[in-house]
């Protein structure tokens, strides 16, 4: 499936208002998570890293990178089948390719394949700054049936 065929149904707001209605911990107090783009088959996640999410060393998180790969497959499933809270990672692989300091870090999502089931992902993370990819993942979710 091409890219060009695949049509958003959501906004990045619509897409940032529905997270903090049915995921609100996601942020607690604040907003380090959210997306800044959709577009046809995808979309850009960004997280603002602070000291809370800094290791020893002063190096952006696994953990949080992670959850900014996972993000960015849940904005695409959501932005591109509309707003359906129960959509499910079912596998995510991340390789980490150089340290990221706190600041922002864009996400950069691309629906590899959208079945009725099932949605393949990939996503750069790169530093906006001077665009170096930090990370990459792949990852799976599961759309449930449509009632």
């Amino acid at each position: 499936m091409s890219n060009d065929t695949l049509k958003p149904v959501m906004t990045a707001a619509e897409v940032n208002t529905f997270l903090l209605k049915v995921y609100p911990q996601l942020n607690d107090e604040f907003s380090d998570y959210y997306a800044l783009d959709v577009v046809p088959g995808g979309c850009t996640v960004r997280l603002d890293a602070t000291e809370r999410h800094l290791r020893p060393g002063g190096t952006v998180s696994g953990p949080s990178l992670f959850t900014l790969a996972d993000i960015g497959g849940y904005v695409c499933v959501l932005s591109h089948q509309g707003p359906e809270a129960l959509s499910v990672t079912t596998n995510l692989n991340i390789n980490f390719m150089r340290k990221a300091e706190a600041g922002p870090i864009d996400g950069h999502c691309r629906i590899l394949k959208l079945g009725k089931s099932l949605m393949v992902f990939d996503i750069e993370m790169r530093t906006p700054v001077n665009s170096h990819v930090v990370a990459h993942a792949t990852g799976t979710y599961s759309i449930p049936p449509r009632r």
